[in-house]
């Protein structure tokens, strides 16, 4: 029985406490229903408050209006406390230069945040869009910590339904004859999460039919162990952190010396990849140093490594910057932005292919191998341009083609894998768009 795993699954977890009140996110979906009419069911046993709490993204016109009227019905035949909030997705979108989909991700978040104060809040994240997650991460590159999936707690946010399956969900609704509106928007697959949602599970149910089941044993035993792995890391720490000094940590093992490396940079705000810890862990076990960002580095020697300050180099070419790329406008050099914007590709064959005079560039967006770097040219850069079948030198390219008065200001962007865009010259080869792009990232750079 759902309500059973439900309850089970929050008392695991340390979700909640008696006389907590829980704010709901109630978009109207299945999801989203099943979790308000669970928490209301289970609120006596749980001695806790329940309200429901619902975002209206105004993208779908009298639909989105319709789902709102909907919810507020619900919450007041359920005797629940109920709100709505309405956001301009649209308008958020076209200023910040976002996909639809992450503009209004991003003002969910926000909304839920300023009305959960002092609260829990409660998400309807199940099994099924846990497992997407996964493969979502896997696909784009990921270690123990991606594989683990959705966190059921994060800070005050909670996620009861992840060990239920969208099945059970749909079970547990029915037996109550509960309605539930559906967004159109999920019916396609004009995301790569809806493509694995309508695509890669229906196959790997045609392999094991309980495939989803299984997941919920598998990315618990994972999360499991990833906490081992933290429990280790926060030990390491505690006993290696002298300020931003980490003394005598090569006693340990590659997988708890990178994480807190990483947990070293991502304190001082500072963008890593895959690739980048590699390269400290290098140079904490061989004594060395490598430009982390701006005048900052790594500094290993002995088994320790240090984030430095070196403010005697002057400002060239020769000094790596580096920050993390964001969707939206990016600013590593004076009087230059560069601008992402993540966009669906329902036709490619509209799309001008990209070459070294197009205003703007075309990435295929779900290519990209996990955390990018943007950054300002390294000695040695190479890469495998589009429809070359051979790798080239940054620095001939560059001398070829590039005027030298904008040389030292030129972007570049790396993945975990390597360079994936260089400003000027093009495109890695295994980041070009094609026919089975659903979403690419378009790049502009504008220089005042």
């Amino acid at each position: 029985m759902m309500l059973t795993k439900v309850y089970k699954f929050i008392i695991e977890n340390n979700m909640l406490s008696a006389g907590d009140t829980v704010v709901c996110g109630l978009s109207g979906g299945a999801d989203s229903v099943a979790l308000l009419c669970s928490m209301v069911e289970l609120k006596e046993k749980l001695g806790i408050n329940v309200e429901a709490l619902h975002v209206n993204h105004c993208l779908r016109g009298a639909e989105s209006d319709g789902d709102e009227a909907f919810c507020r019905r619900l919450c007041s035949r359920l005797a629940i406390p109920f709100s709505a909030v309405s956001c301009d997705v649209r308008a958020y979108s076209e200023k910040n230069s976002l996909s639809t989909e992450e503009a209004a991700r991003i003002l969910r978040y926000d909304i839920f945040k300023d009305c959960s104060h002092g609260k829990k809040l409660a998400t309807a994240h199940n099994a099924n869009d846990n497992l997407e997650t996964v493969i979502l991460n896997l696909a784009r590159g990921t270690g123990v910590k991606g594989l683990a999936g959705i966190p059921p707690v994060r800070d005050n946010i909670i996620r009861p339904l992840l060990s239920v399956s969208r099945n059970e969900i749909e079970e547990f609704l029915s037996e109550r004859s509960q309605p539930y509106v559906t967004d159109s928007t999920n019916l396609s697959d004009d995301y790569t999460r809806n493509m694995i949602r309508h695509k890669i599970l229906p196959l790997l149910n045609e392999i094991n039919s309980s495939s989803v089941e299984t997941s919920v044993r598998s990315i618990k035993t994972i999360r499991e162990e990833n906490a081992f792995i933290d429990s280790s890391v926060d030990e390491a720490m505690s006993r290696c952190r002298f300020g931003n000094r980490l003394e005598g940590l090569d006693a340990y093992p590659p997988v708890i010396r990178k994480r807190c490396i990483s947990r070293l940079l991502a304190e001082n705000d500072l963008p890593y990849s895959h690739k980048r810890l590699e390269e400290a862990d290098h140079t904490l076990m061989n004594n060395g140093r490598i430009n982390i960002s701006g005048n900052l580095y790594l500094s290993g020697s002995n088994g320790s490594i240090e984030l430095v300050t070196i403010d005697n180099i002057s400002h060239s070419s020769e000094l790596n910057i580096e920050a993390p790329l964001n969707i939206g406008i990016n600013r590593i050099f004076e009087n230059c932005e560069l601008i992402c914007e993540i966009v669906e590709c329902d036709n490619l064959k509209k799309i001008e292919a990209v070459h070294k005079k197009s205003t703007f560039y075309l990435l295929d967006y779900d290519k990209i191998n996990g955390r990018t770097v943007l950054r300002s040219r390294k000695f040695g850069d190479k890469i495998r341009l589009s429809g070359r079948n051979f790798t080239s030198s940054v620095k001939k390219l560059i001398n070829e083609t590039i005027d030298a008065g904008i040389r030292p200001t030129l972007h570049f962007i790396e993945d975990e894998s390597g360079t994936i865009f260089a400003e000027g010259i093009g495109i890695a080869d295994r980041v070009v768009p094609d026919n089975n792009t659903v979403r690419c990232l378009k790049i502009i750079i504008k220089r005042h």
